[in-house]
């Protein structure tokens, strides 16, 4: 049998389509690649019905049998076995008349952190020496979103064994991968990292997956592959499902032959019907050697902002004088009118902006960005809206941030947010598709003018991004350098959550003072000693000293003094506070304004004494 690369040279060869497809057809709804061992004549049967169809190559069905996939179903130990089963019922299908590639597919996702470089390669490297003991063809990666993770995977692969190895990506945009790197310059590092064959595959049907490759160059050395869907997936009582026309595939044959692609297959959706209408047209067809390429220039509008910022940014302001924040939450009912009582002596206050949770705790709330945009155009308040992870996939979050763009909203607290099961809905779902750190990136990349998935936006976002700090933990050097990771990111400053002790807030000045982002310390008055009790055992991310729980419980049966002992504990900290920090943050306890207003102007006054304190040492000196 002629070698894999050598029939690739002279000839098109028609690879299979998606396995994932026909298993789901048959009601098989576990662990795809365990079918292997459970039901091997079924897998037999779909290699089997694809090189009838017409497929000169067909890939094992091992796409998740790795470590990190397949713990998610207690069959991490099982490697071996299901990689081993999967060539062994492949190659029975082949007898010789298919080339059989060794299937590996990619982990990582939008969230690249989520999964550790050296995490990758462990699970890599297993399933790859499973998969070259059973001495297949060649080695196909596919459906890489993340180009670190194929560089990486590809580099293994190269020096482990001189076998074809296939490498394709999976693109959210067209053109670019999702880490911004143009896909003519990503196929140039995959080529010099020793891939035989560079192509793309899932994600996008033929018509994209031709725009794309209108794009990209014939490559000096390897080959080009192509593996489109059959369609966008359609999503109906609970089910995925695909409606491309193979007729159509049909059609589309010989555009992929011009844009220079020798290696032709399907992914999700295709069935031996769409391989057989691509074999039908290109069977013992020649590949193109030559191919013009036009390429256009991307041009992002440079403006900042289509409106200019009202205000400054507090990392700004903050940096040159104390400022004071303070958060009001929003109603949980629909009377907004104590919020709006709140917000306007607050603004009476001085205070530089009101920030709003996002259903903080879980609970369900209006919405920060509707009384947000209110506070700002009926009181001229300048709202920071705070951002959380839980609640949105990547399209809501980027959706809800074009939104507060538009309504000259510009100031925002990414955090990664309370699951949904400590909340009043514990059934809810906590999306989570990115943390707090990818979201702070993400907002910086609109920030440049371009969507989380690298599209032009035509315009840039004026962004300031605040992050969480939670220093009430056992290390506070730990919890730094997620600050200094957070910096990393593109986070401007800081909000940290309540600190009630003068000694925590010395302690949160030494292990920060070195941080190039400015702190607002957030600082509660506690109104009685439940609050505080509940504070400290339930709520995460607050702990309450001993002596201030004491001296809460003392005044048990006196809520009215409990009250102002809580505001007197809390000036006291202020004091401190402003001795180390120029920003102080104050977070309004069901709804009582009452009491952060009165901490606010405290807070002001403070601060001039310091202020002319200093200036009086100045001149002495």
């Amino acid at each position: 049998m002629t070698t894999f690369l050598e029939k690739l040279k002279n000839q098109i060869l028609i690879g299979d389509g998606a396995m994932g497809t026909l298993l789901y057809s048959f009601g098989k709804d576990s662990c795809l690649e365990e079918l292997n061992l459970s039901h091997s004549e079924k897998i037999q049967e779909i290699h089997k019905a694809y090189i009838d169809a017409g497929a000169d190559v067909i890939q094992t069905n091992t796409y998740a049998a790795n470590y990190l996939k397949l713990q998610r179903y207690g069959l991490e130990d099982s490697v071996k076995a299901i990689n081993s089963a999967a060539v062994q019922n492949a190659k029975l299908a082949a007898q010789q008349n298919a080339y059989v590639l060794g299937t590996i597919g990619g982990n990582r996702g939008i969230k690249p952190s989520a999964l550790s470089i050296e995490e990758l390669k462990r699970s890599f490297r297993e399933q790859l020496y499973c998969l070259l003991l059973e001495e297949v063809d060649g080695i196909l990666l596919e459906t890489f979103y993340d180009l670190e993770e194929l560089e990486t995977v590809l580099t293994i692969a190269r020096k482990e064994t001189k076998l074809p190895i296939i490498a394709q990506v999976s693109l959210q945009e067209l053109g670019i991968l999702q880490d911004q790197t143009p896909i003519n310059e990503a196929f140039t590092v995959l080529e010099n990292l020793g891939a035989d064959v560079i192509g793309l595959n899932c994600r996008l049907g033929p018509h994209h997956m031709l725009k794309t490759l209108e794009q990209i160059e014939l490559p000096k050395h390897a080959y080009l592959s192509a593996y489109p869907n059959a369609s966008l997936p359609a999503y109906t009582d609970g089910i995925f499902h695909y409606e491309g026309d193979a007729d159509y595939f049909k059609k589309s044959a010989q555009s992929f032959r011009e844009q220079g692609v020798c290696l032709l297959g399907g992914c999700c959706g295709t069935t031996p019907a769409h391989i057989q209408a691509f074999a039908s047209v290109l069977r013992n067809s020649v590949p193109v050697t030559e191919k013009v390429v036009t390429f256009k220039t991307k041009k992002i509008i440079i403006e900042q902002s289509a409106a200019k910022r009202e205000y400054r940014p507090l990392e700004e302001i903050v940096t040159e004088r104390p400022s004071v924040i303070v958060e009001l939450d929003t109603p949980r009912k629909l009377d907004t009118s104590k919020f709006f009582e709140g917000a306007k002596a607050l603004k009476e206050a001085g205070i530089d902006a009101i920030t709003m949770a996002d259903n903080s705790l879980a609970q369900v709330r209006i919405s920060n960005e509707s009384l947000g945009y209110l506070v700002k155009q009926e009181l001229g308040m300048r709202p920071l809206i705070h951002i959380a992870c839980r609640d949105r996939n990547i399209i809501g979050l980027q959706s809800h941030l074009m939104g507060l763009h538009t309504l000259g909203m510009h100031d925002v607290l990414a955090i990664t947010g309370d699951p949904a099961r400590v909340g009043d809905f514990p059934g809810a779902s906590s999306v989570y598709d990115v943390s707090s750190f990818e979201l702070i990136q993400m907002i910086k990349q609109l920030n440049e003018g371009l969507s989380f998935s690298g599209k032009d936006l035509g315009q840039k976002t004026a962004f300031s991004i605040a992050g969480a700090f939670n220093p009430n933990v056992r290390s506070v050097e730990k919890a730094v350098k997620r600050l200094e990771k957070k910096i990393e990111y593109g986070a401007d400053y800081f909000i940290s959550q309540p600190v009630f002790s003068e000694e925590k807030l010395i302690e949160v000045y030494e292990q920060t003072k070195h941080l190039s982002a400015p702190i607002y310390i957030g600082l509660m008055p506690l109104t009685g000693s439940r609050n505080a009790e509940f504070l400290h055992n339930e709520v995460p991310g607050i702990k309450i000293s001993q002596s201030i729980r004491d001296r809460m419980a003392a005044l048990n049966d006196q809520p009215l003094q409990a009250v102002r002992e809580g505001i007197e504990i809390t000036k006291s900290l202020i004091d401190t506070a402003l001795d180390l920090f120029n920003g102080i943050y104050l977070i309004t306890p069901f709804l009582r304004y009452e009491l952060t207003t009165e901490l606010a102007i405290y807070a002001r006054q403070r601060a001039s004494q310091v202020r002319g304190n200093n200036h009086v040492e100045s001149s002495i000196k």
